[in-house]
């Protein structure tokens, strides 16, 4: 019996293709169930429509948490587990059938169809949801939700409540989950991978007959759409030349110069698993000396990190190592001058390094899942989890500290890696990052 996370947009029956069995998301719930305390209830909303413009709405996407909990796609929709001494029982709430909703909005599961779909105990309407909680929660004494839920939900989860010894956050249980990915999950990220590997080749094909940012943009998010990704997994970044050196930079409305560099930040979301991968290619098809000098420290320090990667290590180390091996290189040429150890301890790298080697990725483009434990000790690596390495170096034009035809120059190239029992894989490996191949793919027929 598929989840409902198998199915096409729309809920095509016709054309399900199975992605995540009912038996993984029967896993989850079960181990959910069984970290809740006895006698207590958890609360796990969908996520709401959000509106963009008046009475225009943003396309909608299913919160991460109850996504992962449930697979259903729908909003107005909640999903709770109710647990006595021992044992729990799972409801899920949907929107009602509407034929007049429907022709404005699409087809609607309702409680028939879902209850075919769904491996829950129950299912109810969701106009039925505030009556069922508080017949539920009598006699329960611990009460999870999202300490992220908007102040509405909350005042009514707790107004329907009494003799709770404690409130919970049902967030942090699901997150910690999250961090390891299952062979769904991964199969799921790396289809992401296949199609942002082709979209960032077909960027480094047309950069040099491409006018604007804007315009390789497009080619990038047509491939996404083309290969069946249907969103980005975050706006994506194309910037050249100095515009790089806005590490949040995306307005992509600028000159394609010739000479310079794009970096391209840029992933698609494949159900619900997103890939992010970032390059930084020539316009013209071939680097400067200077260019080279710098992408080749950068891209060496990345593989450095990498190598690193395996079970036990921690992210702060390879956190250390890539700030280490960085100002190193800015020492080397010229950018930074002065001992290594001092200027790390000055943080005189930071000025041009200021952010972290790497997150977590998965439902998220930047995974919610934990890097500490409760106690605050770190979360060390494990098999199955998904994070990226992305070091890089921002060189703003008007900077007179560092040498002039450094000036201007912003790199960054970002691979998703799988930590494995023996070490790790390289997700990405397959798009190309070395200059020979970048050049190569430049320099190809469209």
């Amino acid at each position: 019996m598929p989840a409902i996370a198998t199915l096409l947009p729309l809920y095509d029956i016709e054309k399900e293709h199975v992605l995540i069995s009912e038996k993984e998301y029967r896993k989850r719930k079960t181990r959910l169930g069984r970290k809740l305390k006895p006698f207590s209830v958890a609360v796990l909303f969908s996520a709401v429509q959000k509106t963009r413009s008046n009475d225009t709405e943003y396309p909608y996407r299913q919160n991460s948490n109850f996504y992962y909990m449930s697979g259903f796609k729908e909003d107005s929709a909640v999903l709770i587990f109710v647990k006595e001494a021992k044992n729990f029982k799972t409801y899920l709430f949907v929107a009602k059938k509407d034929k007049t909703q429907e022709l404005w909005h699409g087809k609607r599961l309702g409680v028939d169809k879902a209850k075919e779909l769904f491996d829950v105990d129950d299912i109810f309407e969701f106009d039925a949801f505030n009556e069922k909680f508080k017949k539920n929660v009598v006699g329960k004494h611990h009460i999870y939700y999202d300490f992220g839920l908007d102040y509405a939900k909350v005042k009514l989860l707790k107004r329907s409540t009494k003799n709770v010894l404690s409130y919970e956050n049902i967030a942090s249980y699901i997150e910690t989950m999250r961090l390891i990915k299952s062979k769904s999950e991964i199969k799921l990220i790396k289809k992401a991978i296949s199609i942002t590997k082709k979209a960032h080749h077909k960027a480094m094909k047309r950069a040099k007959k491409s006018e604007y940012e804007y315009q390789l943009q497009a080619d990038i998010e047509y491939v996404f759409r083309k290969n069946g990704a249907y969103s980005d997994a975050y706006t994506s970044i194309v910037a050249c030349g100095n515009a790089a050196n806005t590490l949040h930079y995306i307005n992509n409305n600028k000159k394609l110069v010739q000479g310079e560099l794009i970096l391209i930040d840029a992933g698609c979301e494949y159900e619900y698993y997103a890939s992010d991968i970032t390059r930084t290619i020539p316009v013209n098809g071939g680097y400067t000396k200077a260019q080279t000098e710098v992408y080749e420290m950068v891209l060496h320090v990345q593989k450095e990190i990498i190598a690193m990667i395996k079970p036990n290590v921690f992210r702060s180390a390879l956190q250390k190592k890539s700030e280490e091996l960085l100002c190193q290189g800015m020492v080397s040429l010229g950018i930074l001058n002065g001992d290594v150890k001092t200027l790390i301890k000055e943080k005189a790298h930071k000025k041009y390094y200021p952010h972290g080697i790497g997150h977590w990725m998965g439902l998220d483009v930047h995974d919610e899942c934990p890097y500490k434990k409760l106690n605050g000790n770190e979360i060390p690596l494990k098999p199955g989890m998904v994070m990226t390495i992305e070091p890089g170096i921002y060189l703003d034009e008007e900077d007179e500290n560092i040498p002039n035809k450094y000036r201007g120059i912003g790199i960054r190239i970002e691979d998703d890696i799988l930590v494995t029992k023996e070490g790790c894989e390289n997700l990405s490996s397959c798009i190309a990052k070395e200059i020979k191949e970048i050049t190569r793919k430049s320099s190809s027929n469209l």
